[in-house]
């Protein structure tokens, strides 16, 4: 069916039956393929007011996408045997924070919203990715400490909120990161309690006592929707979605079950899973540690390295070796054999089995979900950001393997690969769009070097990125420089598979 201007527009079934009972921040197309089916599903199994009022910290596109449409829209899953389509309506709207913070305030001091959730990307949290602390000195909050009115960080509308509903005597609300970071309610509560201690210490306090950040582990790969998918929907389905999402048919979200007065969706009825809240943090403000609780913490450290760890691997190489997508990629026997020997020899030694899970079957199911050819998913949108998901997805199993005395030829292999692609240059001379919030200090280190030795180093010298002492290790070192090398040298293909045949680099 080609579009025309008589192609009717989907549209919303009838007004919005229940109140919102959750803020969520980015309302991207995660969110839409992830945590808003989920709501809708475990409303239509055990009811609740749980319609979820959106807020963007960026830009409108999602509100100008979605509004004329009621904010209904078709969420797509592409399997080997064709697309299934559903159609959400558990948005009831979306805010947009620069056109008018106060409403944004105003809506997350609402008696009636429960839960603030995120999937804000992991420079959302405004942190030191080798750290977790608050970046203190990072533009956003810096401005948001000084103009409490108009806030433009995540951390600075949480802390904002939460004091107007301290100043109100209403409780804390429970803060939801679905994003990928290890122990990521432990970490968005560290950003929370140093930005409040900087406001003011007694709210910070409160905070702390009273209120709730579970950790989440979320799976679900959904590339970016594409105007063929859009175009191909109203062939299938007769009608133009704005604002439609596709995703594959897998999908996995494990909770910690730690929220203020016990108040949540009943998302289990959905298919999630929910595990034992962990005990009170009773750490000093300010000094919460990143190591993870039991429970969610296994699965979240499972997918983190063996999905996320593996793909960005995929990613980086990928892309330096033409290959457009994960699937193309993984389809070649050699990038094959490069995930199952990084899995077998240096990531599942590394991972503490969840309880009931086995490593070895859930990566060969990740393998097939890799291989989906109906999944688009680019390699250069998985390299986005590759300075804050590099210590999550990589640099700690590095770590854990040079502390075990394991060797770790093809996880070097990849931080070498994302160095070669955060220099802008593809293996053809083409330059590469790095979309990075550290892509003009990336590309400096590497401009400012004439030999690859040079290059790495200063590259490793990046200390938000880089923990000092990993960076000083001089097995690491090493093993990065001659990886980088080698893809200098002789380029992504034939350097894989020189390490995979065990081959010297030098």
């Amino acid at each position: 069916m080609a579009i025309t201007a008589a192609t009717p527009r989907i549209q919303r079934s009838s007004t919005p039956a229940t109140q919102p009972g959750i803020i969520h921040f980015g309302p991207g197309a995660f969110f839409r393929a992830f945590n808003a089916p989920y709501t809708a599903e475990a409303m239509a199994a055990k009811g609740g007011d749980w319609g979820i009022r959106a807020v963007s910290l960026r830009h409108a596109d999602s509100r100008d996408k979605l509004a004329p449409q009621g904010y209904a829209y078709t969420s797509i899953a592409l399997t080997p045997q064709g697309k299934q389509h559903t159609i959400i309506e558990v948005i009831n709207d979306i805010l947009v924070a620069p056109e008018d913070p106060a409403a944004v305030l105003s809506a997350l001091a609402d008696p009636n919203i429960h839960i603030i959730s995120l999937t804000i990307t992991e420079k959302g949290y405004c942190h030191h990715p080798a750290s977790g602390a608050l970046q203190l000195d990072h533009p956003d909050i810096l401005h948001d400490l000084q103009h409490p009115n108009t806030p433009r960080s995540a951390p600075g509308f949480l802390v904002y909120a939460l004091a107007q509903r301290y100043a109100a005597g209403l409780p804390p609300l429970s803060v939801l990161s679905c994003d990928n970071l290890p122990a990521n309610g432990v970490l968005t509560r560290r950003v929370v309690l140093d930005f409040a201690q900087a406001v003011q210490p007694e709210l910070a306090a409160w905070i702390a006592q009273e209120g709730r950040f579970p950790c989440t582990m979320v799976d679900r790969i959904t590339p970016a929707t594409t105007e063929a998918d859009s175009a191909q929907l109203t062939a299938d389905a007769g009608y133009l979605d704005q604002g439609c999402v596709v995703h594959e048919p897998f999908r996995q979200w494990v909770i910690e079950d730690n929220f203020v007065a016990g108040r949540r969706p009943d998302w289990d009825a959905a298919g999630a899973q929910f595990i034992k809240q962990r005990p009170q943090e009773q750490t000093a403000i300010g000094q919460e540690t990143a190591a993870p609780p039991r429970g969610v913490a296994a699965f979240e450290t499972m997918k983190l390295r063996c999905l996320n760890g593996t793909h960005s691997t995929l990613a980086y190489l990928g892309y330096l070796a033409g290959y457009a997508t994960i699937a193309e990629t993984v389809a070649d026997p050699t990038f094959a054999a490069l995930l199952d020997q990084l899995w077998t020899q240096e990531i599942i030694p590394t991972v503490p089995p969840p309880e009931g899970a086995d490593l070895t079957a859930y990566c060969v199911a990740l393998k097939q979900r890799y291989l989906n050819p109906a999944i688009q998913h680019r390699t250069w949108q998985i390299a986005m950001d590759g300075s804050q998901k590099l210590p999550q997805r990589l640099l700690g199993t590095v770590t854990d393997n040079l502390a075990a005395g394991r060797a770790i030829p093809l996880l070097s292999l990849a931080v070498a690969g994302w160095m070669r692609y955060v220099g802008g240059v593809a293996e053809d001379g083409q330059p590469i769009e790095v979309r990075d919030p550290l892509a003009a200090a990336l590309r400096a280190a590497v401009d400012r070097s004439s030999t690859p030795a040079e290059t790495v180093d200063a590259l490793l010298a990046i200390q938000a990125v880089f923990e000092p002492t990993l960076a000083a290790n001089t097995h690491f070192r090493d093993a990065v420089i001659a990886a980088y090398t080698a893809l200098l040298q002789h380029g992504a293909h034939r350097t894989v598979t020189q390490t995979l045949e065990g081959t010297s680099l030098c």
